[in-house]
């Protein structure tokens, strides 16, 4: 009730009571004002527009923004933490997404530096891509140019975005040496990238194949689980069709007449591929008649009640059977005349939807592909690298884009053979390719993957020795990993890294081993990626290397004309990056939720497959930044926010102020980050306003520090007032409290933890006991420098504990900051200097028995200045009137801590109230609880009296 916590050893406190006599207070003030010691300091109360953005760039040049972390790697350090960088893509210019991303990292960076660790970080490009050369080329096509002209394009479009964002970045306060950053394109990365990827293909994980894959037919080229994003609206033409039996299953009476087997589909440009028609061995089918029309139909008994409905007409049931009775079947295929495709059975069958019999074109779904695998059925691709039906789907469909008008042709075909049953849009789930944002198709081609089926086991066991943060998301990444049977990881693009293999021109054999990717990486080492197209055959295939793999005739080979994933690209960067001799790992890697199935895994992938664990030993999964709505960032609605307007100002500056780089620093670190972060003008004008009432608070120390010199004039803290022994305690808890906070990635921790700070302790508490005796005390007082010393160790402690979120202010408040040489920055001095001998469990105690009773004091006289009473305090007999004689030694002071506390006039401190209280008293009394630490815990029950002032 009297603000102590309850703790284990509580002890009833005897009852107090209270007499508030109000004084006389002089008018004259006047000429007392000269004689007041105020605060001074040039320290500006706010910075705004041009001057705060002018005055953030000089703090980085005058304290070395720019070389702090080369000075932080030269020092001697016991420790060293490693903060390894996703990629950044290289494609444009910088978004609010990478604000928060990099501000993150940074943040815990700086935390790390100032407490004297050693940081590893070094900031990086994803540099190659479908993308990149999209973007590159423009309007020009791609089969214009040659390979290496699409490559210096591609490269000099990556060079600009990369200085245009690595500029960025560096406005931001982001530390690192920037300029020696890493590049996926450098010869040094892809010469690294073809060994990891050489250590794969010897361990049998890398392999070429002919099978289904996602293709993407604007951008030509396969495309791995990673670059498809799933648009939930997708809209489909489906169709009900049937498939005429024209040998029936042994198991069936021969009897039963014209049968035709009715699939479902919604993509009917796949039925010219088809080879089979696939049911459940162990499921229930029936023989069905349709009450209109007569026509008998094969289907799934449990979804009959649901053809009746999408048919609309009643299904008489004639018989039913079990599925595997259905082997042996033959149908016709409905669009081919002359072909027929057997009934097979197959597990992927569900019932979930459609008939419970699955049209399948093997060339066009991994399922089907592994019913074709098992039955030894064609795989014939009748789509060619545009999505356009070829000479193999027959002259009616040739030429036509299987998305567009050949899905109407086979609609069409299918209506004139009498097989269509029935037509209707359908809204579902459907892959597009996550650049063009345009809809992919499978289709089969010869493709290089790599074998995660034989990796995941290693790699879940592996990831179960990681941390991850929020611990939530370790399940998203585990159902990613699970979900991926193999990754291909060949393109049929130019920029990228080649797959160093040649082919044997006449039979197509890859000759692909150690000694041929040991060559073509030194190469590549020395000379970058594009001596694949520039360099003669014999440069990179020599007679030496020839001769080790048993082969002569250099004529007889050609160079693949593929080129690696970029995901697989970025996915072997801690192998290029990371330090630590044999074994390269990362403390911690920071990214966005869409990493989970990205970056993280194709990285946890190839550190497995090469060295059988994980290269991180931490993740931390932050959100996606959305509008103020909650609404995806989206240009057509324009809600998107320019991090450089953010800190800059647009061309209106009431509606786009310039908030600087520190309001986009603590908008980052006090968001969650950890679920989806909103960004907008109230958000930003939230962080600017919090950002000045901070600066107000230091304002406020540093003026009163004006010409106190730490070094000589500091008060050991066993001479100091009571009150400020017991800030100092409460400065030690903040300084714990904070750092646990940076430690387990929590900003957002730290912004609530100062601001309390500050609000109570502070500015609600301390700093309006001690005014007096910094402006009215002697100059050189005891109780002055006391003030004084606590004041100096206040803004230190706060000052450091905000620098990895504000470098800027917390670097310019240092400047202004008594104690430290000319010349020495922040960064450079070390993290919060508390003490042990702060903590003062005890003298907590008394302050804050004291502070209750005058809050009870202050809540009785509303709207009054304490200073105007004598407040007379009776304790019973016990250990709280001692713990309140600590604070005042005579009876009745003017001048004591407990006066000071209490903020009145005068204070009487007794074991009873005097019987002649004036008629004016106002009295009032209570029950304290307090505890003292070591005390065995007490039974006591909480029985406590709110005071009734009288």
């Amino acid at each position: 009730l009297w603000g102590l916590g309850l703790r284990s050893g509580a002890l009833r406190a005897p009852a107090l009571s209270c007499r508030i006599h109000r004084v006389g207070t002089s008018g004259d003030a006047a000429r007392f004002r000269d004689t007041v010691l105020l605060p001074h300091t040039h320290f500006p109360m706010k910075l705004n527009n041009q001057k705060l953005l002018d005055r953030e760039l000089q703090i980085q040049r005058e304290c070395g923004f720019d070389q702090l972390y080369t000075w932080q790697r030269e020092r001697k350090a016991k420790k060293e933490f490693c903060l390894h960088d996703g990629p950044p893509y290289a494609n444009g210019d910088t978004h609010v997404g990478h604000a928060l991303n990099k501000i993150l990292k940074d943040v815990r960076n700086r935390f790390e530096v100032l407490r004297g660790t050693r940081v590893h970080y070094v900031p990086g490009w994803d540099c190659h891509g479908l993308p990149i050369e999209l973007k590159a080329l423009g309007q020009l096509h791609a089969g214009d140019l040659t390979p290496l002209q699409v490559r210096r394009k591609a490269r000099e479009f990556a060079e600009a975005a990369i200085a245009r964002q690595r500029a960025a970045f560096q406005r931001w306060g982001i530390m690192a040496d920037w300029g020696n950053c890493y590049y996926s394109f450098s010869g040094h990365y892809e010469a690294t990238q073809l060994r990891i990827f050489q250590d794969m293909h010897s361990k049998g994980l890398v392999y070429q194949d002919y099978k289904p894959v996602f293709w993407s037919p604007s951008s030509r080229t396969a495309l791995a689980e990673a670059e498809l994003e799933y648009n939930s609206e997708h809209l489909s033409r489906s169709v009900y069709a049937t498939f005429t039996l024209t040998a029936l299953p042994p198991k069936l009476a021969p009897s039963l007449g014209n049968v035709s087997v009715l699939v479902w589909t919604t993509q009917p440009w796949t039925i010219p591929a088809n080879q089979a028609v696939c049911f459940m061995p162990k499921a229930q089918y029936s023989l069905v008649k349709r009450v209109d029309s007569e026509q008998l139909l094969l289907v799934a008994t449990e979804r009959i009640a649901s053809l009746t409905s999408a048919l609309g007409t009643d299904l008489q049931n004639v018989t039913t059977f079990v599925g595997s009775d259905l082997e042996g079947g033959v149908c016709q295929h409905p669009t081919i005349s002359g072909k027929e495709v057997p009934l097979l059975p197959a597990n992927h069958v569900t019932m979930a939807k459609g008939t419970g019999l699955v049209h399948t074109a093997p060339a066009h779904g991994m399922e089907d592909y592994s019913v074709a695998t098992h039955f030894s059925l064609p795989v014939d691709c009748m789509v060619d690298e545009e999505g356009r039906f070829n000479e193999l789907a027959g002259k009616d469909l040739q030429g036509q884009a299987v998305l567009d008008k050949g899905t109407d042709t086979v609609i069409c075909m299918l209506q004139a053979a009498g097989a269509l049953v029935k037509e209707e849009w359908c809204v579902h789930s459907y892959p597009y390719d996550w650049r063009s944002k345009t809809p992919v198709l499978f289709r089969p081609s010869k493709q290089w993957f790599i074998n995660t089926a034989n990796l995941k086991d290693k790699a879940k066991e592996s990831l179960q020795k990681v941390k991850v943060i929020p611990e939530s998301a370790r399940a998203t990444l585990m159902a990613k990993l699970d979900g991926r049977t193999y990754w291909c990881i060949s393109r049929q693009r130019s920029w990228g890294v080649p797959i160093p293999v040649f082919y044997h021109r006449e039979t197509g054999e890859a000759l692909l081993n150690k000694y041929t990717v040991a060559h073509v990486a030194k190469v590549f080492e020395e000379k970058g990626s594009d001596s694949w197209w520039v360099e003669p055959l014999e440069a990179l295939l020599p007679a030496d290397v020839l001769k080790k793999v048993n082969r002569r005739v250099l004529t007889d080979y050609e160079r693949g004309e593929d080129v690696l994933d970029i995901w697989f690209d970025s996915g072997t960067s801690w192998a290029a990056v990371l330090h630590g001799g044999s074994d390269p790992h990362a403390d911690v890697c920071i990214e966005g939720k869409d990493q989970l199935g990205g970056w993280f895994q194709s990285s946890l992938l190839t550190s497995v497959a090469v060295r059988n664990k994980a290269p991180y030993k931490a993740l931390v999964v932050h959100g996606f930044v959305v509008s103020e709505k909650g609404d995806k960032m989206s240009k057509s609605l324009g809600n998107v926010i320019d991090p450089d307007i953010v800190i800059n100002g647009g061309p209106d500056p009431v509606l786009s102020p310039a908030y600087g780089a520190d309001v986009l620093r603590w908008w980052v670190a006090e968001s969650n980050v950890f679920s989806d972060v909103q960004i907008g003008p109230k958000t930003l004008n939230t962080a600017r306003d919090s950002i000045y009432k901070l600066r107000n608070t230091l304002r406020f120390m540093l003026g009163n520090l004006q010409g106190f010199d730490p070094q000589t004039q500091a008060v050991d803290p066993k001479h100091m007032h009571y009150i400020d022994q017991y800030l100092l305690h409460l400065l030690r808890e903040y300084s714990i409290k904070v750092s646990d906070a940076y430690s387990e990635f929590d900003s957002g921790r730290v912004i609530r933890l100062l601001q309390a700070f500050i609000n109570r302790d502070l500015s609600s508490f301390y700093f309006s006991i001690i005014k007096d005796r910094l402006y009215c005390d002697a100059e050189n007082s005891l109780g002055r420098r006391s003030c004084q010393t606590v004041l100096e160790e206040i803004l230190d402690g706060v000052t450091r504990s905000i620098a990895p979120i504000l470098p800027h202010l917390a670097e310019e408040v240092y400047q202004y900051a008594p104690g430290h040489d000319e010349g020495e920055t922040l960064f450079q001095s070390g993290w919060i200097k508390s003490s042990s001998v702060w903590r003062k469990p005890g003298l907590e105690e008394a302050v804050e028995g004291a502070c209750a009773i005058r809050d009870s004091f202050l809540s009785s006289i509303p709207g009054r200045n304490a200073v105007e009473y004598d407040l007379t305090v009776a304790i019973e007999p016990g250990l709280l009137f001692e713990l309140m004689e600590s604070l005042q030694e005579e009876p009745t002071s003017t001048c004591s801590q407990l006066t000071e506390l209490m903020m009145a006039s005068r204070t009487t401190l007794r074991e009873a109230l005097p019987r002649d209280l004036p008629a004016d008293a106002i009295t009032g009394r209570g029950t304290f609880l307090i505890n003292l630490e070591g005390q065995r815990p007490s039974a006591t029950p909480l029985n406590t009296t709110l005071p009734q002032w009288l």
